[in-house]
């Protein structure tokens, strides 16, 4: 649609129906101060295709015209679903007799006007039609709104329920795969470590220095894993970095695991003057990264991808980009896509922003925005 048809949609329309030219331009200059647009009809057949084009306030129609006359052609309105409850106003010659008026009224006018017109009376007439489609024009267009903002609540609580049931699921995963973690290496570590102890509480008496000292640093190596696997495990839940060194220092350290676990090389740049921020972005930020370096393994078959994290008075922005498959817009937009759904409920909570952009064959660029100074309450991981 173009602006010249939004303008006209907006805009009351009165068509004018006579096959004499003095009379059309007499019509014209009486109305032309009422702020609605004019249409003219030089015929009944231009009438019925204007008719067909487009909506109107109502239709003043001469009844006498060669070709198809007044009463006919409103006959042909009315058929119309369109134009069924058009207002129309028939203009006729002072001869005409009662017969002809109740004619008129038969064809589907709604009122009848004698010629010489009195031009107060026409735009008194005319302007309440105007008003009421004015009026009905208002009423749809809150109705449309009223339906489009309900079709969104209803996608909104669709996202919702899947996000909260996706969220569920995620959560038993993660006590799920700590909880295999556990059992299967430090289960095992410190299993393996009681049996070293009884040996070697067993053999001490026995066994030469030499010996000792070999099983000691065997304890020792054993006893390094277990704290290893510790770390790793704790690191899992929540670096330690993160709440040490800083936000800059996670990302690196996630850059590094990222690359050493899927052999994709991840590239940070972060400006060294970069300050961390509350606790609360630092944490929906590292996350963030976390689940994008996630979409990336999964889905992008990359084998580079590209960090930049920045700042500036206003807000936060993180923008990773892959050079992998390159992600579709359905994809973004799909119900079905809970990892995105998730970023963007992370991104909403501060007021933020998140942009998608995938080229075909060429990679995928994220770039979330989240404001410095927004006061809004945040879910954590």
């Amino acid at each position: 649609m173009n602006a010249a048809t939004m303008s006209h949609a907006s805009q009351a329309s009165i068509l004018i129906v006579d096959d004499d030219a003095v009379t059309l331009k007499a019509m014209q200059a009486i109305l032309s101060d009422m702020g609605a647009r004019l249409v003219t009809a030089s015929s009944g057949e231009e009438a019925l295709r204007k008719v067909l084009d487009e909506d109107f306030a109502a239709i003043l129609m001469d009844v006498r015209m060669t070709g198809i006359d007044g009463f006919t052609a409103a006959s042909m309105i009315r058929e119309r679903k369109r134009s069924r409850y058009t207002p129309i106003i028939f203009v006729t010659g002072q001869d005409e007799d009662l017969a002809t008026m109740f004619r008129s009224y038969r064809a589907g006018a709604v009122d009848y006007i004698v010629k010489p017109v009195i031009p107060d009376v026409l735009r008194s007439k005319l302007s309440v039609f105007v008003g009421l489609h004015d009026m009905n024009r208002i009423l749809n267009g809150e109705l449309a709104e009223r339906t489009l903002t309900e079709q969104r609540l209803r996608a909104s609580e669709e996202n919702l329920r899947a996000l909260a049931k996706h969220l569920q699921s995620v959560r038993e995963e993660e006590r799920i795969h700590i909880a295999r973690e556990i059992h299967d290496e430090l289960g095992q570590a410190l299993t393996g470590l009681k049996f070293e102890l009884n040996s070697f509480a067993k053999q001490y008496e026995s066994d030469d220095a030499e010996a000792r000292n070999e099983k000691q640093q065997a304890l020792n190596v054993a006893i390094d894993r277990i704290i290893n696997s510790v770390r790793r495990i704790a690191s899992g839940l929540r670096p330690e970095v993160l709440d040490e060194i800083g936000l800059a220092a996670a990302f690196d350290w996630q850059a590094r695991e990222f690359q050493r676990r899927t052999g994709i090389r991840c590239h940070v740049n972060i400006p060294a003057q970069f300050t961390d921020p509350d606790k609360d972005r630092s944490t929906a930020l590292f996350r963030i990264f976390q689940e994008l370096l996630t979409n990336v393994a999964r889905h992008a078959n990359a084998t580079r991808v590209n960090v930049a994290l920045s700042e500036d008075e206003a807000a936060l922005a993180l923008c990773v980009e892959d050079n992998g498959r390159g992600i579709k817009e359905t994809e973004v937009q799909s119900p079905r896509s809970l990892g995105f759904l998730g970023l963007r409920e992370r991104v909403l909570a501060f007021g933020g922003a998140i942009d998608v952009k995938g080229d075909e064959g060429k990679g995928t660029r994220v770039c979330v925005s989240i404001p410095v100074t927004a006061h809004q309450p945040v879910f954590h991981a």
